[in-house]
This record gives C-alpha cells, structure tokens and sequence, in this order.
C-alpha cells in the first residue's frame, strides 16, 4: 500500500503530511514494513522546514500512543502484559508499557514458536523481566492485565471469552477495514476508545466487523483517546470493566513527533542531523 496523510496542528504549529509505503512482505526478509518520509512546512511562510524518516517516527509514536491510553484506560496495579506478535511493534510496546506500569512478566505469541522464543529471551534479556513465549494465543492471554495486539492477522485471533475481567487491550496491528485481530464478542463487551472516531468508522477493522454482525452500532464507541484526556469522555469506569484502545495512527500524532525532532523539544538541534539510530533527516539549508 502507499498512502499520503496531510494534516495540519493549527496556529503557529506546522502543517504538512506523511508519505509512506507498507510492503508486509519486507518483514519475512528481515526489512521493514512500513517505510516513508514525514515532511514539515512552516506555519508562518509555508516554507518546507524538515523532513524525517516516517518508518521510526511511526515505530516510536505507536507505541508511546498506546502507552498513554493504557495510563488512562488500564488498571494502576496492572502487572501482567501480554504482547502478541514478536516484530518492530512488540519491542517498542514492551518498552513502551514498562515506563508507565511496574510490569512483573510478560508472554508473548507469535505464529512462528521459534521466533517468538527468540524475541521472548532478547526483550527478556533487555528489559530484566521474566519473558516467555506462549504456546497459543489463549494461553498467552490468560490471566493478562494488559493485552497488546500487534500483529499483521488478517482475521481474529484474539477472543473476548479468553480475556479476565478488567483487561486493557490495544488493538494496533490491523490498519485496514479488511484486517482484524480480535472477535466480535471482545469489541461488544469492551468499553471501546478509539484514537480518531472518524477513521474507526472508515477503517477500524475488528469494530466493522462486529458492526456487520449486528453486534454494536456507531455509538458503542464511546469517545476518542483525546476526550479521554481531556475529561470529557469517562475511560475505565470499575475494576471489573474490559477496555480496548483501537489505534489506527493519526496524522496529528506523526506531524507532533516530527516537530519535537526538529524543535529538539526546547534545546538547539543542528538544522543539518544525520543520524542511523533515530532516523532523523534534514537536508542542507532547510
């Protein structure tokens, strides 16, 4: 897929849009699946002022998002994380989820046994934490307080009757209305928060789905993530209640990455970086 996302943050804030290409077939090979360029234009000249690596902006932002909303929507004594899929994704949510839960293990679940038990003992290894790679996805789930999805199935895997009460799920891996990685019954019974209402509707696979089977309608989604933030829309309302954070990526979130980069978010930044491990890249005299 190739896909061009504009979007603007208002006021004296950029605009600009993010180019990408998604090839899953890259990620068998060992490459990246999501690759692509975010460009910035300045607010008051309109003139282009950065342009940064969208692969990494998009790996980081990802899972920081889905770290916020498991702040709002988890438990605070959850403990127990639970990670299926074992790519870019399933690194970055470990170490995301660990900054803002005292996380006490984690299971994983891939389709490949050998894979998963491999990135089972490299996150492990990194993060100090015991780390195992379950069988199935059921056995992964059980007992889970956190559940991150992060997979590239194409239809559900994860289902609403393994979950234990009072489970947080982000569903981050299905980015199309074709893909779904979690049942009709998990959306129906979860209290359900999207990042953008609007591309849940047009694009949020696992809610269509379950819209399709005549198990929800438009308002069981019950806000977005921001009104969440904000407020204005009640999160996690008791101990007992399944929450589910759907993540689609929104061009706000890329676009606010981009600008902290290129800002250094209060400290000077070379206007000319070129750096591997960050992805950062910003061409002479822009």
């Amino acid at each position: 897929m190739f896909g061009v996302m504009p979007g603007a943050l208002g006021g004296d804030r950029p605009f600009g849009a993010k180019l990408i290409s998604v090839f899953p077939g890259n990620f068998a090979a060992g490459g990246p699946s999501h690759q692509g360029v975010i460009v910035l234009f300045d607010p008051s000249t309109g003139a282009p002022v950065v342009v940064v690596d969208a692969g990494e902006v998009t790996a980081i932002r990802t899972a920081a998002a889905s770290a916020m909303a498991t702040d709002v929507l988890s438990r605070p004594d959850a403990h127990r994380l639970t990670i299926l899929g074992y790519g870019r994704q399933a690194a970055e949510h470990a170490r995301a989820i660990t900054k803002i839960r005292t996380i006490s293990a984690i299971s994983i679940w891939g389709r490949s046994a050998d894979r998963a038990q491999a990135f089972a003992a490299r996150i492990g290894g990194e993060l100090g934490l015991p780390v195992t790679a379950a069988a199935d996805v059921r056995e992964a789930v059980r007992g889970a307080d956190i559940v991150c999805a992060v997979t590239a199935a194409t239809d559900p895997i994860l289902s609403g009757a393994w979950l234990a009460p009072g489970a947080h799920v982000n569903l981050v891996g299905s980015g199309h209305a074709g893909q779904a990685e979690a049942d009709g019954e998990l959306v129906a019974l979860a209290r359900f928060i999207a990042d953008s209402r609007e591309g849940v509707l047009a694009q949020g696979g696992e809610f269509l789905r379950a819209k399709q089977e005549g198990l929800v309608e438009d308002s069981h989604i019950v806000g977005e993530i921001g009104e969440v933030l904000k407020g204005v829309v009640r999160g996690r309302r008791t101990d007992q209640e399944i929450t589910i954070y759907k993540s689609l990526g929104h061009i706000a979130q890329d676009l606010s990455c981009a600008w902290v980069l290129y800002r250094g978010d209060g400290h000077e930044l070379p206007k000319t970086v070129a750096t591997q491990d960050r992805g950062l890249r910003a061409a002479p005299g822009m």
